[in-house]
């Protein structure tokens, strides 16, 4: 397995040399993190040596590169890829988690997401070493996820909070009370929705609702994002990359003020990264679970035997210390 391991990230790294894309390795720390309400961080600390007059102070583990990948884009307007570890707290551990792992994550430059997910399918593709392929993937909207495995208009429902909630009782689900559009979409999504893409063709989710924030660019009803699933397993995110920095800086407020009210570790934030954005090229990025798209590639069933080490903790038996 670690053979295979190895075999893969290196086939990965020659698949973007190939293309010209620009190998990044940044920082695994960071002074500050882009908001993101939906999960949580790893806080550490900077010490100085006993008797420095420095002030210690905070640092993050990075959830993902993208904070200082853009930094870069910014400044240098390149295509771009890292294979990194990410560190992400608060979730369960189970067969597709670790607090530790591995992200592929690549930026093209003059790009949407519509020319990511044609590159995705090569990169797939390229990793099969000549083996049957998987190719065309299927392609689906939310809408019309939603409208056949949930059974219903969701762009319609989402108008009428009543309606989404009548929705969920009517799949067997209890929504609790004073939940938003965006928490009843998540119940539905997760229990009607996603257990059906269990499917050993990948599936690309299109199109996903304006209401779930995130720094894609909005045409109307919808952003410009899709993720990716094989076997049903969430592998891939991708946006059409927001450049608007007015656009930036709302989407840093709104988020900053939601983890106040949620995060159970909070970070400094730079209130002037939406500054970046002035000279941004157009572009499109892609997120993706290295682990998750190992175990794929080789038929494993949980993350754990696709990873060197586990870092689940042992359980002591202390009555046989």
């Amino acid at each position: 397995m670690l053979q295979k391991r190895a075999s893969i990230l290196k086939r990965i790294r020659l698949f973007f040399e190939n293309r010209d894309y620009l190998e990044l390795d940044t920082p695994l720390l960071s002074p500050d993190l882009i908001p993101e309400s939906c999960l949580e961080v790893f806080q550490t600390q900077r010490l100085y040596p006993h008797g420095s007059r420095k002030e210690n102070y905070s640092l993050w583990l990075i959830p993902s590169p993208e904070i200082w990948m853009k930094k870069i884009i910014a400044k240098h307007q390149v295509n771009v890829f890292q294979i990194c570890k990410c560190f992400r707290n608060g979730e369960s551990e189970g067969h597709l988690h670790s607090s530790e792992f591995t992200m592929l994550e690549y930026y093209t430059m003059n790009a949407d997401y519509m020319a990511s997910l044609a590159l995705t399918e090569e990169l797939i593709a390229f990793l099969q070493e000549g083996k049957k392929t998987i190719l065309p993937f299927e392609k689906i909207t939310i809408a019309q996820a939603f409208e056949k495995y949930a059974g219903f208009d969701l762009f319609a429902a989402a108008k009428d909070i009543n309606a989404m909630e009548t929705q969920a009782r009517r799949l067997g689900l209890e929504p609790l009370p004073g939940m938003t559009t965006q928490q009843l979409y998540d119940l539905i999504f997760i229990h009607a929705v996603e257990p059906r893409l269990k499917t050993d063709k990948p599936v690309f989710l299109l199109d996903y609702p304006a209401f779930v924030p995130c720094l894609a660019k909005r045409n109307g009803d919808i952003v410009q994002r899709w993720e990716l699933y094989w076997n049903g397993i969430e592998l891939a995110n991708c946006f059409s990359e927001e450049t608007d920095p007015q656009k930036v800086k709302d989407f840093f407020i709104n988020e900053e003020i939601a983890k106040q009210q949620i995060s159970r570790v909070l970070h400094n934030i730079d209130h002037d990264y939406w500054k970046l954005f002035g000279n941004f090229p157009q572009c499109s990025g892609v997120a993706m679970g290295a682990d998750r798209l190992i175990m794929a590639l080789t038929g494993r069933s949980t993350i754990d035997g696709v990873l060197p080490t586990s870092l689940k903790r042992r359980t002591v038996d202390k009555q046989n210390e």
